[in-house]
């Protein structure tokens, strides 16, 4: 087993993260209402005002519990009060830690889908994240006519069918991920750039028609999230071992006695 094919593992209670390591955490987001009360807590006043405008008590308490563990986590990493950290978005909208208040050099990114949600942790390294739950209406060859390249439309169809949907999937989330670790957001249209797609082939990022961003720099691992989900994270360079971690209610309690 390859430090990539780490298993979702509860965190040891001296975590770290250190230079060269990546952690992704698979969090439930459908948590009772004493979680989503205590998560609440921690958010800030623009935060609480943005989960109110949510129609929906589901999508309310999802985007709480969501925001409420990123900033748990970002507040264990720092050594700060998750309620005091500051998050700005750039200008394609990828989330990131004020500067002043990031001596650690720390980056992260979040994905979610279906009341599940994955959050990606490293020091210097620029990363993106993304997970998507598998949908065989949507793994159309229309779609994958619309926003993936000739290359990648080609080898999709020479995919047995049964295992095509997962292998659309597979693609889309490697392209979601490189998008949101550059950070351009959908200003970088996702057919200016090929990634790889068949079950036979170790995942990475092709070819960039943007020469200034070179694909070999950088580094594309997938992740098995659960059954009917896919995943992948993409680094900006080369970590040394990537650690998965399972996200518990009883996690959240020790965090917040450990960093309160």
């Amino acid at each position: 087993m390859t430090p990539w094919q780490t298993p979702w593992q509860y965190p040891p209670l001296n975590l770290k993260l250190i230079q060269r390591d990546v952690h992704v955490w698979r969090v439930n987001l459908n948590e009772p209402s004493s979680v989503v009360d205590s998560m609440l807590r921690v958010l800030t006043s623009d935060e609480r005002n943005r989960a109110n405008r949510f129609h929906f008590e589901r999508d309310r308490d999802h985007f709480i519990v969501g925001r409420g563990t990123l900033r748990m986590l970002l507040g264990h990493y720092l050594k700060e009060k998750p309620g005091r950290i500051r998050i700005h978005y750039g200008p394609f909208g990828k989330p990131a830690l004020v500067e002043e208040c990031n001596n650690a050099g720390l980056r992260f990114n979040v994905s979610h889908s279906r009341g599940l949600a994955l959050y990606g942790f490293a020091l210097d390294f620029e990363l993106g994240i993304d997970l998507e739950y598998v949908r065989e209406d949507f793994a159309t060859d229309d779609i994958a006519k619309r926003f993936f390249t000739p290359g990648e439309v080609e080898k999709l169809r020479t995919i047995q069918p049964h295992l095509r949907a997962e292998a659309f999937f597979t693609c889309w989330t490697r392209k979601e991920a490189f998008i949101k670790a550059v950070g351009k957001g959908l200003s970088l249209p996702l057919d200016e750039f090929e990634v790889s797609l068949a079950p036979d082939e170790p995942p990475a990022v092709l070819t960039v028609k943007d020469k200034m961003m070179d694909a070999a720099r950088w580094s594309v691992r997938d992740l098995s999230p659960g059954p009917g989900f896919v995943a992948a994270i993409v680094i900006g360079g080369w970590a040394r071992q990537l650690n998965c971690w399972q996200w518990h209610e009883v996690e959240a309690g020790r965090l917040m006695d450990r960093d309160s």
